[in-house]
């Protein structure tokens, strides 16, 4: 993912970070990155000659101003003192943040069965404000009930023991608590009419999935839409994607494309301009969401 600049106030020091307590690890990471970055790239100095002020290499500094790695205090206080920034006020507000940056997020605790590349996604999904999602699998995972988030991860992990099974089902339990927050994000789901259709668990695990979208949809910031079988061509051949939008104006849209054994994760204008007109594409070919409500009742009503 590209680095980002964070909500800053212009200065002859180069910007002051916003307070930003209330932003997960990882957004905060990619925030600091992007203004160390602005910086450098402000005072003409290369990532190698910067990772030599740090004792590392350029490749470092480019995960770093990625945000894909933690900071540590020494080595964000020499980069200030390199890009000339030495106003105390400033200094201590960037090295406070580089402190909140190192806090461990809740998922830490599993990152003996999460990859580090879904860690990353884990805080851009607790950060975000707006998912739009389109999924030809399974139902949504942040819509998932218990019984069928089990039944999917048995599947999609069939050398897991029981115990690891339930853990990521733990995972995905927490992740939903996003949804019952006061500043709960807009989740607008996009879902391919044969994805709510398979069975992982069986028929009563079915027919309780159904039912709790049908719950679901009565929340003012869950939207789904349903994509009929005669119109899924499209759909199956886009595949399932995120798009992730953030009240903190100045981090980009994020795709999401998750694979087998790793994720895309894209912001660069262009590839935004895809994947956004497709899913327009793809909303367009759907049924509208008042439609949702008796397409789901019908559903229930073929398992009998």
């Amino acid at each position: 993912m590209r680095a980002t600049q964070p909500n800053v106030e212009p200065s002859s020091g180069g910007g002051r970070v916003h307070d930003l307590k209330q932003s997960g690890p990882t957004v905060l990471r990619i925030l600091l990155g992007g203004q160390l970055r602005r910086l450098r790239e402000a005072q003409g100095i290369s990532r190698e000659q910067a990772g030599y002020a740090i004792r590392a290499s350029g490749s470092k500094i480019s995960r770093l101003e990625l945000g894909r790695v933690g900071f540590k205090e020494r080595d964000v206080a020499d980069l200030l003192t390199l890009y000339g920034v030495d106003d105390e006020t400033e200094r201590d507000t960037m090295l406070t943040l580089a402190r909140q940056a190192n806090q461990p997020g809740w998922w830490q605790s599993f990152n003996d069965i999460l990859p580090p590349w879904f860690e990353v996604y884990l805080g851009l999904e607790e950060a975000a404000a707006t998912l739009r999602i389109h999924e030809t699998r399974f139902v949504p995972e942040l819509l998932q009930t218990e019984e069928y988030a089990r039944a999917a991860q048995t599947l999609g992990h069939p050398e897991a023991s029981a115990e690891e099974i339930e853990r990521r089902v733990s995972v995905q339990m927490r992740r939903q608590q996003i949804l019952s927050r006061p500043d709960a994000p807009q989740l607008w789901a996009v879902v391919d009419e044969a994805a709510l259709r398979r069975r992982p668990g069986g028929l009563d695990v079915q027919r309780a999935q159904l039912a709790a979208l049908a719950e679901a949809i009565r929340e003012r910031h869950v939207t789904l839409q349903i994509i009929p079988v005669r119109r899924s061509s499209l759909a199956a051949v886009t595949g399932s994607f995120a798009l992730l939008r953030f009240a903190e104006p100045t981090l980009p849209d994020v795709i999401y494309v998750e694979q087998l054994t790793g994720a895309l994760y894209l912001d660069k204008p262009a590839e935004l301009a895809v994947y956004k007109q497709r899913l327009d594409r793809l909303c367009v070919q759907a049924m509208p969401p008042t439609a949702t409500a008796d397409i789901l009742a019908e559903l229930l009503a073929e398992l009998g």
